[in-house]
């Protein structure tokens, strides 16, 4: 039976994993996470999630475990720049008032591997906000204080449920894991016949 092995410590991708039914355990990497401006920025998510994959495989790859690792790498994109997370108050406020009443796009890169197979892929879901009053960003920001996520939001936290006006792609990306296809990427190239159990509630509902 192979080990699933989650290499995030992001609550919310942990709970989409679970929502899911996958049996898994976390294991939190040190892994650099820096990259360079410029890129494209689905590949620059790509090589950081691969990074991240890399840091935790080299840990299981010592021990006679047979494991899949998952790892994700999450960033918003505005006018083709990287917003990533804020580090004050301000920079959370100057961010959502540069999201407010626009479009950007939330890419989540997740890469797959064992021992013998690797998948890297990415999502992108666009995701559009309302004109956000300056009151409302500053509530958001001051009662859920948002900077450990890129582009200073939550979408499943209250600036999602006010602020939101239209989602194109999957809403699940947004909060960090496009976990139907993570489950799917599982099924076809990872999981053997004696590991069907492991994903029998969630298999009945894609083939359904």
């Amino acid at each position: 039976m192979k080990k699933i092995i989650l290499a995030s410590g992001s609550p919310r991708r942990k709970m989409l994993l679970e929502w899911a039914e996958i049996p898994f355990e976390v294991y939190v990497s040190d892994a650099d996470e820096s990259f360079l401006d410029g890129g494209d920025p689905a590949d620059i998510a790509c090589q950081i999630a691969l990074v991240k994959n890399k840091v935790s495989y080299d840990v299981y790859e010592k021990s006679d475990t047979d494991f899949v690792i998952i790892s994700a790498d999450t960033i918003v994109v505005f006018n083709e720049k990287i917003i990533g997370k804020p580090k004050s108050r301000t920079e959370a406020i100057e961010t959502l008032t540069l999201l407010s009443g626009q479009t950007h796009r939330v890419i989540t890169a997740v890469c797959i591997a064992d021992r013998t197979n690797q998948v890297l892929f990415s999502e992108t879901t666009k995701v559009s906000f309302h004109e956000l009053t300056l009151s409302q960003i500053e509530h958001y920001v001051d009662t859920y204080q948002p900077y450990d996520k890129a582009g200073a939001y939550a979408i499943q936290e209250w600036i999602g449920v006010v602020g939101i006006k239209n989602i194109e792609g999957d809403f699940y990306n947004v909060m960090g894991l496009p976990v139907s296809k993570v489950v799917q990427k599982l099924e076809e190239i990872f999981l053997t016949a004696n590991d069907d159990h492991q994903l029998k509630s969630t298999s009945s509902l894609i083939s359904g």
